[in-house]
């Protein structure tokens, strides 16, 4: 059975979930703490605790909404969410007697108690659910929101089906605002606490339960409600993944995801460089200004290699690189195992087309310029004029385009430099999960040092194209990779997006706490930084499983 197609595990047997989620994290204690500061908070104890682990990136950065596939896993920490429904006092006019009100806590004093319930509104002569969700300033409640929301659209379509009264209680151990999807965790688990208290994730009357593919896309429709457009990569890690598994996730022609296990007797050590990148007021000459450039580009090189576009009258396609490679090929959609080429023939046309970029240049600079420009002082950017003409468009058709939904600012737009870094990114994804693939094949008991250098070559490769192509760098990584290369990692590279956050280093399982301690005696920024607050900001994981129920019985 498909990942995608497999039901959410709702587990019964503490034994049987603790073993499915690692064992660098105390997970039993967490668990017991949770559980006491429901009862004793709310009276009872609860119905349901419903978990969603973070992810980290492994490999393959910014390459998702190219629509090329990811590697990611879901790492031991996680967000969990106790609950129970609540019995409502008949006639009060109370918030938390309303229908379907929530009475909501964090296991974090810095979060207040919040109180809610969802109201029916008239929307364009039909009725739709109401709940407050201020988009402008990311509070940690609205995450809880955006999953209830979801959950009231699919199964409670009006004022004469209501949801129940439910308490909630939050605590978490993924760091927030680091890059490992914080986030996404939380609507997930969140989602899954509606659910479940609803009696909506098991067969019951006829009920058909939610697999975790439905799960994947109900979570990627719930955040966009905070006004986060997600590729679902951190939905579909946080649900998907398997235990000392990474997850190949493939974004063409659909969503799917595929296990990737990685080899044996190492870990992940997570780094936040403790920088934090402002995406509201940089992304115009960051993250929005490469979605741009990496669109532009696939319809300059599709035009330049003669891949049909499908342009009709007025409407002009926004074709990713991931099409126009199809079409180069002749990738026919719906051939091949789950509708593409397959990993052996993508490789193979990546290499191919990672030639053929040189259209991509501007006017009198050629690829053996760029070859022999070792201090990187060459423009290899294009102007808009240029880009404009380079893409057979008008001014007005192409602002229409590439420019009407997004702000963008730059003086040269790199369509060369971001391609190269996209269609060699992409490769190393296969190359990465073609390593792991062979290593559990081969069945050893523990992963040869041979592997983990390859791994690691991979992970340092991406981390010189994310700094030098696709620019998403920034200082303090640079340095943050370079110090975990010198304390012994076997690769180490940027995760999440980039220009700050953190990174990921493949290190020795038995070399992992004098890594931690080199890193935190070398780092400027983890000078005064001790004992709780420390794990916080860098920490060992082991890949994990995706979200679960626990279900008290």
């Amino acid at each position: 059975m498909l990942l995608a197609d497999q039901p959410i595990p709702v587990y019964t047997d503490l034994a049987s979930l603790y073993g499915s989620l690692g064992s660098s994290l105390n997970h039993a204690e967490r668990w017991d703490t949770l559980t006491r500061e429901f009862t004793q908070r709310f009276g009872r104890p609860p119905a349901y605790i419903t978990r969603a682990p973070g992810r980290v990136n492994l490999i393959g950065e910014h390459i998702d909404y190219a629509l090329f596939g990811v590697l990611p896993a879901a790492i031991e920490r996680d967000i969990l969410i106790a609950c129970a429904p609540r019995n409502a006092t008949p006639g009060s006019t109370e918030p938390q007697d309303q229908p379907g009100s929530v009475i909501l806590e964090n296991l974090n004093p810095k979060y207040g108690r919040q109180i809610f319930a969802p109201r029916v509104v008239q929307t364009q002569g039909a009725e739709s659910w109401q709940l407050d969700i201020d988009t402008s300033e990311l509070r940690w409640e609205s995450y809880v929101k955006a999953g209830y929301y979801g959950v009231l659209s699919h199964y409670f379509p009006n004022k004469d089906s209501q949801a129940v009264p439910v308490d909630v209680l939050v605590t978490g151990s993924v760091p927030p605002g680091s890059g490992v999807s914080s986030s996404a965790a939380m609507v997930v688990a969140s989602t899954l606490a509606f659910l479940a208290v609803n009696n909506k994730l098991e067969a019951t009357n006829g009920h058909i339960p939610l697999s975790k593919g439905d799960l994947v896309t109900m979570s990627m429709e719930n955040e966009k409600r905070v006004g986060v457009n997600s590729g679902g990569m951190d939905q579909a890690a946080s649900i998907l993944s398997t235990p000392s598994s990474s997850l190949y996730i493939t974004f063409y022609p659909t969503l799917s995801g595929s296990p990737a296990p990685l080899p044996k007797s190492h870990a992940f050590v997570i780094a936040n460089s403790l920088v934090v990148s402002d995406k509201a007021t940089t992304a115009k000459h960051r993250y929005n200004l490469r979605v741009v450039e990496t669109l532009v580009g696939a319809r300059v090189l599709a035009k330049n290699l003669g891949v049909k576009l499908h342009d009709t009258g007025s409407k002009y396609e926004k074709v990713t690189y991931r099409e126009v490679l199809g079409r180069l090929v002749g990738e026919m959609q719906g051939c091949g195992s789950g509708g593409d080429m397959g990993a052996e023939a993508l490789s193979v046309a990546l290499k191919s087309v990672l030639k053929k970029l040189a259209c991509l240049l501007p006017k009198g600079v050629t690829e053996q310029d760029v070859e022999k420009d070792e201090s990187r002082q060459l423009q290899l950017g294009v102007t808009m004029e240029e880009m404009i003409e380079k893409s057979g468009l008008s001014k007005k058709i192409f602002d229409e385009v590439y420019l009407s939904w997004v702000e963008v600012e730059a003086n040269h737009f790199q369509l060369y430099k971001r391609a190269k870094h996209v269609f060699s990114e992409s490769l190393r994804v296969l190359q990465f999960r073609k390593i792991c693939l062979d290593s559990s094949s081969a069945s050893p008991s523990t992963s040869t040092s041979s592997e983990l250098e390859k791994l690691g070559k991979l992970m340092n490769e991406s981390q010189a194209s994310c700094q030098y192509l696709f620019e998403c760098s920034c200082p303090e990584l640079d340095l943050l990779t370079k110090l975990c290369r010198d304390a012994g990692a076997f690769g180490s590279r940027l995760t999440g997006a980039g220009w700050g956050g953190c990174t990921v280093s493949l290190v020795a399982e038995d070399q992992v706490d004098s890594f931690i301690r080199k890193i935190k005696e070398t780092y400027p920024a983890y000078k005064d930084i001790e004992g709780d607050k420390l794990n916080e900001v860098i920490f060992a994981t082991r890949p994990s499983s995706g979200a679960c129920v626990y279900k008290f019985t």
